[in-house]
């Protein structure tokens, strides 16, 4: 982390807040990998109020082949997806053990694309909290390129336990849409 912090993922309340986190630092905090990591760096964080992401748009990404030949462009489900990873991440920060929890979509509302992102694009990502409460987050995303709107959503999602794999635990099975269920119940 680029701050005099030493701390590690999910920060005790007293811990400073990092400024920002490297590629190593995300994937300590988000089960996501290649092809569906979605951000590259975080650049500023509020603790539970905002956080800045970045996701470099390269040529590289799997998708650019069939979408669209000629003419490509991110898929917008993608931005929203990468607007989710970085409020994730802004809730992981602060809580405890969050290798053992995850933050799943329960709702998209008001989503608009404004602008295509193509290849060499640099797409900055500012995600708000709208609402916490503790297993329910409602957050406002933004997604910049070259200072221009290009998507925003409003994004419902639920903390619920990470299922063990089986070789650790075959007696204990939890069951994500059970959990889900409790947490839009709430």
């Amino acid at each position: 982390m680029d701050n005099d912090s030493a701390s590690t993922p999910g920060l005790p309340p007293d811990e400073p807040t990092p400024q920002t986190l490297r590629i190593e630092e995300i994937m300590a905090l988000l089960p996501h990998r290649y092809p569906f990591l979605l951000i590259d760096r975080i650049i500023a964080v509020e603790r539970k109020k905002r956080i800045v992401a970045i996701k470099n748009v390269t040529i590289n990404e799997p998708y650019f082949q069939g979408h669209f030949p000629g003419y490509p462009i991110m898929p917008g489900v993608l931005v929203v997806e990468a607007m989710a990873q970085a409020g994730g991440l802004l809730i992981l920060l602060d809580i405890e053990d969050p290798a053992s929890k995850l933050l799943l979509f329960t709702g998209v509302d008001g989503a608009k694309f404004r602008r295509p992102i193509h290849p060499g694009d640099q797409l900055r990502i500012e995600m708000s909290v709208l609402q916490l409460r503790a297993r329910a987050v409602r957050l406002e995303g933004k997604a910049y390129v070259d200072g221009k709107l290009v998507c925003e959503a409003t994004l419902s999602c639920g903390l619920v336990p990470r299922e063990k794999k089986k070789s650790e635990s075959r007696v204990e099975e939890a069951s994500a849409p059970a959990e889900l269920q409790a947490v839009t119940a709430e």
